[in-house]
């Protein structure tokens, strides 16, 4: 019996590594489509798609504008290599099963205000995963093609306790929908990427269920990104989210303190927090070895507002008002169920959930002067 167990272990585990690696196939395969029509690179769409794949596509003329594969790699054959065409692509979700699998992409043109979805068929054949029909649909965008990396934590309990704990549901649709509505993309890395616990969801919140129904959306919170597949260069900002679970993995976490500080030192971008995410911060030096925050005011969760008798707190690894204070910083907030943000330059920080919107506008309204003085 024992070993029958093991054996089917075994088997549940193995299954779980080749639907894991299936899933990088595809991703890649669709990448390479991606990155082959963003720069001029017909070899790497060529490699995406099977020989006798079609696309089904529209124009003026026709609502089913039927192109084979090969006659759609060589609209990028006589242009030059490597130039960009001013296609910018996401992968939205990706489900496999066996040897069949569905994947959806953005496409968003900012100079033409157009935004397309790329609805793609894969089968894996002779163990590769090629695109066997692809289909998409256009409309038009604000998208401008800016990122926002949204900082979340992969901690489901408070400390080494079993008392569950989440990444503020709230926080996050209210930060995103207001950048969203304002042409930008979010991504969403975490310590360990894939999927992250939520806490604080409402149902009869009208904006929280919205997006907790939304397909595209939660696949992005089940697949976070790992700190390795992020480049710095391509984020305008960074955004600590809150919840219980941003007091653990995120502050101690080296990648990504090296990400924001990056972003922030290097490309002038924008570190941003809000409520418990202000713990991400407390440990962000700056090159010159002061903490991000030094002689600067800084907003977050207050200590005073913690439930000191509660058992969550005993697992608290440090406080956060107190920490700031001690090295250096200003510690400045608001009565309770208020909303309240400082913004110090480039560095946003807000008290509590109902400063995420608040905390996203003043990133939006920085970012936007940028662009009237350029």
């Amino acid at each position: 019996m024992k070993h029958f167990l093991l054996l089917i272990g075994f088997l549940v585990f193995a299954t779980s590594i080749i639907a894991q690696t299936d899933e990088v196939q595809i991703k890649n395969t669709v990448l390479n489509y991606i990155n082959g029509t963003s720069y001029n690179r017909a070899k790497l769409i060529e490699k995406a798609f099977y020989d006798d794949a079609n696309l089904y596509l529209e124009n003026k003329n026709s609502s089913l504008w039927i192109v084979p594969a090969k006659e759609y790699i060589s609209w990028y054959k006589n242009k030059k290599e490597g130039e960009f065409t001013g296609r910018i692509g996401n992968i939205i979700s990706i489900d496999n099963f066996k040897n069949i699998a569905t994947a959806k992409a953005e496409i968003i043109i900012p100079e033409k205000g157009q935004r397309y979805i790329d609805l793609f068929l894969l089968k894996k054949i002779e163990r590769k995963w090629k695109i066997i029909s692809k289909s998409a649909g256009g409309e038009e965008s604000n998208l401008n093609g800016d990122r926002i990396l949204f900082i979340v934590s992969n901690a489901h309990f408070y400390g080494n306790s079993k008392l569950p704990t989440g990444n503020s549901f709230s926080e996050i649709v209210n930060a995103y929908n207001t950048f969203a509505n304002a042409g930008y993309t979010v991504d969403f890395v975490s310590p360990n990427g894939g999927s992250i616990p939520l806490g604080y969801i409402s149902t009869s919140d009208t904006l929280q269920k919205k997006y907790l129904y939304n397909h595209d959306f939660m696949y992005a919170l089940k697949n976070t990104k790992n700190p390795k597949e992020i480049i710095a260069k391509n984020y305008k900002a960074v955004h600590y989210v809150g919840g219980g679970s941003a007091m653990y993995g995120v502050p101690e976490n080296k990648d990504i303190q090296k990400i924001s500080m990056t972003i922030y030192e290097e490309y002038n971008g924008i570190i941003s927090s809000v409520c418990h995410g202000t713990a991400g911060i407390t440990n962000l030096k700056t090159k010159d070895g002061n903490y991000l925050y030094k002689n600067k005011i800084v907003n977050g969760y207050p200590d005073s507002f913690e439930k000191k008798e509660a058992e969550y707190f005993k697992h608290f690894p440090f406080l956060i008002q107190k920490t700031i204070e001690e090295r250096g910083g200003i510690f400045k907030f608001s009565p309770r169920n208020s909303s309240h943000v400082e913004v110090q330059g480039n560095l946003i920080t807000g008290q509590n959930y109902l400063s995420s919107r608040d905390v996203a506008l003043k990133i939006i309204e920085n970012l936007s002067n940028r662009k009237k003085v350029n």
